[in-house]
């Protein structure tokens, strides 16, 4: 059976077994598209904050890179520099793209409890389905 992913809200149904873990898989892959296939409307929430996480991960890490870049010549040189100065201006280049990390796991814990509260909204789910030999 396949499953159809959209950002449309789907409807609040009981879901099958399959489904229930596809919702799942969908939350860990790309947090709250699993939770608009449930049906459930904080799936557009929980998306929104993942990609809110990711550009700013993605510009923090920009800016990360940058700063590498200008500063290597002085990072060779590690007798010279002060490692407490050095730290510090790390934790200055690197505290953005860290930020957008904890945004993006912020998000995917929300919908992996999401993903719970769905399994436990359809008791059937419980035990992932098996996957079939192969030939």
């Amino acid at each position: 059976m396949l499953m159809k992913i959209s950002l449309a809200l789907g409807q609040p149904r009981p879901l099958s077994r399959s489904e229930v873990w596809g919702c799942f898989t969908a939350n860990l892959a790309l947090p709250g598209a699993g939770s608009l296939v449930a049906g459930r409307r904080v799936g557009y929430v929980q998306m929104a904050v993942c990609l809110f996480g990711f550009i700013i991960s993605l510009i923090g890490a920009v800016g990360f890179i940058k700063w590498y870049l200008a500063s290597q010549s002085q990072t060779n040189r590690a007798g010279d520099l002060d490692p407490f100065a050095a730290l510090g201006a790390l934790w200055h280049a690197a505290r953005l793209p860290l930020a957008g990390l904890g945004v993006f796991i912020f998000a995917l814990s929300w919908a992996t409890l999401t993903s719970l509260q769905i399994m436990r909204a359809n008791p059937g789910a419980s035990a992932p389905p098996k996957i079939a030999p192969g030939r």
